[in-house]
């Protein structure tokens, strides 16, 4: 089964934090708790330092 929901649940490395998240951003994704960058833009699949727990549909 392919996932191609446009969105993500990613978890925090630094304070365990999950949140949803666009895999495809303009901007860095900071974590909402901690601040931490989770996600840097790439022009595509975002680049990822946090943990990728699901594809959201």
């Amino acid at each position: 089964m392919v996932h191609t929901g446009n969105f993500i649940k990613v978890k925090c490395p630094d304070c365990g934090n999950e949140q949803i998240a666009f895999k495809r951003p303009a901007t860095n994704v900071a974590c909402h708790v901690c601040g931490s960058t989770l996600i840097k833009p790439t022009g595509g699949m975002g680049s990822m330092k946090a943990q990728l727990l699901e594809v959201v549909d």
